[in-house]
């Protein structure tokens, strides 16, 4: 038999003693709570202090935030102006366009029709769209989603977009901008951050469900989700509590340039709040959505076909922060910034939304989650090293290289040698490559990766992040 030891008294302990001890038990049950909500009001503070420095540096218009915890909303929140002409405040409620961020959705209703047996993955776009010319390659709807597909984005070819991005043109329309360019790489072997096959998705939709994809998205995700301020981002359309956007000019902000909304379409038209995009993502990660394995598969990275891992799974990236894992994705459109991050092992959602471009959303929603995480900030940048490179080392690298633009030009690249120094040769330009080690170097400020097998670089990667170049050895 167990006795409980909360409720035997203790004979022979005088009255007196018995008061003291309990006085004593309850002071120290105490502590924690009083140092708990000591520590939260101060983690609190720093991270609205975070949040308001970008607005009150005079840098941003306005911004919205929304910091939660598990059940703990720790900020929920809007600086500055939402329209500066009119002096309307930005709120928690106020309406963005999300740019990018509206990739996920566009993943998701994909993964939903997946589900319903009513496309494959491996799909042929040519299934979809047979009028797009593939040069002969297999383009799948699984290299859309990932950004492997190789067909140029249409945001990055300048003045060819440029000179339509005031018109509502037709689908097929855009997509003649690019359809006749050579494609960038070999389908699968490398990922080039891609607005068409985004784009491209969202036609798919449209053929299948034969409706609209701002239409089908408002019926089949945003209503049944609750999401009330969530929005395909209609220029014509009037929407409540919108936010007017900004770029940051010279000589202060300036009212952003115009953009048709058809034109960003399933790659980034939506419009959202901060509180609507919390709620989006504690539903998309609990299966609300997609089916956690359709969830497991959108934030699993990709591997390329040479094998390099990448950090980008269907319209969500997962990195990690010492540890932490964080699925996340930002966006960038005329007049706005958006971030979205999710850590799922801590249940933390921070979501940062502001009307000026550009804007320091990212850096604001990893301080902050740094902050709640008890991390330390993001270190300041290495120094560049200049490592010393023997003659057989050197020539692992040297050799001519096609780099291919993203219009799909190919261009021609030499690595040689002269006294002693490894020097990188694009057209006109000559630059010296300084070793990082690891087959990594800087040329000037660009970052070159070099592939190596048995002892021989077979191509590089141009540049970091998510717009990188791929260059193959042709000698």
């Amino acid at each position: 038999m167990t006795t409980d030891t909360r409720t035997t008294r203790r004979h022979g302990e005088p009255a007196a003693r018995r008061a003291a001890r309990r006085a004593a038990i309850t002071a120290l049950c105490l502590v924690p709570t009083t140092l708990q909500a000591q520590t939260r009001a101060d983690l609190v503070r720093r991270i609205d202090s975070i949040a308001a420095a970008p607005v009150a540096g005079g840098t941003v218009a306005g911004l919205a935030i929304a910091v939660v915890k598990g059940t703990d909303t720790l900020l929920f929140k809007g600086y500055g102006f939402a329209d500066l002409e009119n002096r309307v405040p930005v709120t928690p409620t106020t309406v963005f366009r999300i740019g990018s961020v509206t990739k996920q959705f566009t993943s998701a209703a994909i993964m939903q029709l997946v589900e319903q047996q009513r496309l494959r993955l491996d799909d042929p776009l040519t299934a979809y769209l047979p009028a797009f010319p593939t040069h002969g390659r297999q383009i799948t709807v699984r290299h859309l989603l990932n950004h492997t597909s190789g067909i140029p984005s249409y945001t990055d070819i300048g003045a060819p977009f440029g000179a339509v991005s005031r018109l509502d043109l037709a689908p097929d329309s855009l997509l003649a901008i690019v359809a006749h360019d050579s494609l960038m790489f070999e389908p699968g072997s490398h990922f080039y951050y891609n607005n068409t096959g985004y784009f491209m998705l969202g036609m798919i939709i449209d053929r299948i469900v034969q409706q609209r994809y701002g239409a089908y998205l408002e019926e089949r995700l945003f209503a049944p989700l609750h999401l009330t301020q969530t929005i395909y981002c209609d220029t014509r359309r009037i929407i409540p509590q919108r936010a007017h956007g900004y770029d940051r000019g010279p000589s202060g902000l300036v009212n952003t340039e115009f953009i048709s909304m058809q034109l960003p379409a399933a790659a980034g038209s939506l419009c959202s709040t901060v509180g609507d995009l919390v709620s989006w993502t504690r539903q998309l990660a609990s299966g609300q959505v997609v089916s956690a394995a359709s969830y497991r598969e959108m934030t699993t990275p990709v591997t390329l076909s040479s094998g390099r891992p990448m950090s980008y799974g269907y319209g969500l990236s997962a990195n990690t922060r010492l540890g932490h894992r964080v699925i996340e994705h930002g966006g960038g459109i005329n007049g706005f910034i958006s971030q979205l991050s999710y850590a799922p092992d801590d249940s933390l959602i921070v979501a940062v939304l502001s009307n000026t471009s550009p804007a320091p959303s990212s850096a604001v929603a990893d301080a902050v989650l740094r902050t709640v995480l008890a991390l330390p900030l993001a270190a300041a940048p290495a120094v560049p090293k200049d490592l010393a490179l023997s003659a057989a080392e050197r020539a692992v690298y040297a050799g001519a290289y096609r780099l291919t633009t993203p219009d799909g030009t190919r261009q021609a690249v030499r690595v040689i040698e002269r006294n002693g120094q490894l020097m990188l040769e694009r057209g006109a330009q000559v630059m010296r490559l300084t070793s990082q080690g690891d087959h990594l170097f800087l040329a000037g400020d660009t970052r070159l990766a070099f592939d190596v097998r048995d002892g021989r670089a077979t191509g590089f990667v141009w540049g970091s992040g998510s717009r990188t170049l791929e260059g193959r050895r042709v000698d």
